[in-house]
């Protein structure tokens, strides 16, 4: 999977989003992350673009002021560069796309094979609560 942990930035898809965040001077990479989970309606949801997408609401969440413990220096500056960016809208959506994670995807069907299931779901309880 890519991963070494648990947390939203601890696998090789979100480090590679945040390098497209890190090119972008709006919210259009962290909408479009967000509504690939979504739009996608009952068609598989690949792990990808659900790392994607919690990593999309953690800088939502951080772009609010409620950044994740060990939240990226690199995703951390760029949230300081646009902390005028209105990412409210994008709320709901994240909120969607991280219950849509949780239930029904490729991610979720990694994660309930590992030990560490609980932690993750903790992750997402702990990002929607920050967005909310």
């Amino acid at each position: 999977m890519g991963a070494w942990n648990f947390g939203p930035f601890d696998n090789d898809d979100a480090g590679d989003w945040l390098y497209e965040l890190e090119q972008s001077a709006d919210t259009s990479v962290i909408a479009e992350a967000l509504h690939c989970v979504t739009n996608i309606g009952d068609e598989y949801l690949e792990a990808p673009d659900c790392s994607n997408a919690i990593a999309a609401a953690e800088v939502i969440a951080a772009l609010r002021g409620h950044p994740v413990s060990g939240f990226p220096d690199n995703a951390k500056q760029w949230v300081d560069a646009h902390r005028t960016l209105d990412a409210v809208a994008l709320i709901p959506v994240a909120v969607a796309a991280l219950q849509r994670i949780r239930t029904n995807s490729e991610l979720k069907e990694l994660w309930d094979e590992s030990p560490e299931a609980p932690k993750w779901y903790a992750s997402l309880d702990d990002v929607t609560n920050r967005l909310t």
